[in-house]
């Protein structure tokens, strides 16, 4: 029996496999913290990565986003393994966005064309595993034209390849007109092998409120499954009252994580937002334990 993620020191988090991490995960009852970071930016704490401020604010795990498997480089980690050195740094499991990629689809913007080690592949699912990262998440940056339909074929792909996690969703359209919580797409993508469901937040996306993100929730549950809810429409960047009233409406929505977004100056979201997010759904108890406890525990 392991124990809830929100509970556990960090010699207990780093030993963790995928199995015993959906479980503390799950059995913290929609009380862990996700944060994205562009770790490609030059950091918010100038010497200290993105990803330490995170976890110093309240962050249970972390996502990077513009990570390349092929030039790993994380801004103020000098390692040639830079994900191997951030979890010793911050003894919290990490994980990247790699994007399902439709070469083929309608865009309603200009596409972002990203490189080979940020797209959703045999290679770069193979190089995760050599990094070492705990999770992956299957979805889409603004512009890049991922779809749901590519990330349904990446999930299969993904579960047969990769050690860790699989996280798969949209936040936001990725310039991609279509629906974003389409519940045969989240069955689909269940049976393909995601653990985890990305949703948008309620109330990060226009129409998207807490009935519909509630309905998801519980198919995703009755699966077995766990929930994520992402802001991910730069609203992390708004004041702390908004995301109060975000993690609140998602709480009773049921989701299982609460990921805050990389929309804030340096590619983060403000460390006062990470810490209102914290002590929003999980209260000042769970929260100071979470930011004092020494990653030498």
């Amino acid at each position: 029996m392991v124990k809830r993620l929100i509970s556990a020191y960090a010699s207990e988090i780093l030993q963790m496999n995928k199995n015993e991490l959906f479980e503390s995960i799950k059995a913290s009852e929609g009380r862990v913290i996700l944060a994205e970071n562009v770790c490609t930016r030059f950091p918010v704490g100038f010497d200290i990565s993105n990803a330490e401020v995170s976890r110093a604010f309240g962050a249970d795990l972390i996502l990077l986003n513009a990570f390349d498997v092929f030039n790993p480089h994380i801004e103020a980690i000098n390692s040639e393994n830079p994900i191997k050195k951030l979890k010793e740094l911050i003894a919290r499991p990490v994980g990247i966005n790699l994007e399902p990629v439709d070469e083929n689809v309608k865009m309603l913007e200009n596409r972002l064309e990203i490189p080979e080690g940020r797209k959703a592949t045999e290679k770069t699912f193979k190089k995760a595993n050599q990094l070492g990262l705990d999770f992956i998440c299957l979805t889409g940056n603004p512009g890049t034209g991922v779809t749901n339909k590519e990330i349904s074929k990446a999930i299969k792909l993904a579960s047969s390849i990769f050690n860790g996690l699989i996280i798969a969703g949209k936040m936001h359209k990725s310039g991609v007109d279509e629906e974003i919580i389409d519940l045969d797409a989240i069955n689909e993508f269940i049976e393909n092998g995601a653990d985890i469901i990305l949703l948008p937040a309620c109330g990060t996306v226009v129409g998207v409120d807490i009935d519909e993100v509630k309905e998801a929730c519980k198919l995703i549950r009755k699966k077995g499954k766990l929930s994520m809810s992402a802001i991910g429409t730069s609203q992390e960047g708004s004041q702390p009252e908004v995301i109060r009233e975000i993690a609140l409406l998602n709480k009773r929505a049921g989701v299982d994580i609460h990921h805050i977004g990389d929309a804030g100056y340096s590619g983060v979201a403000p460390y006062l937002n990470i810490l209102e997010l914290s002590r929003t759904i999980r209260g000042d108890r769970h929260t100071i334990r979470t930011i004092a406890a020494s990653v030498n525990r």
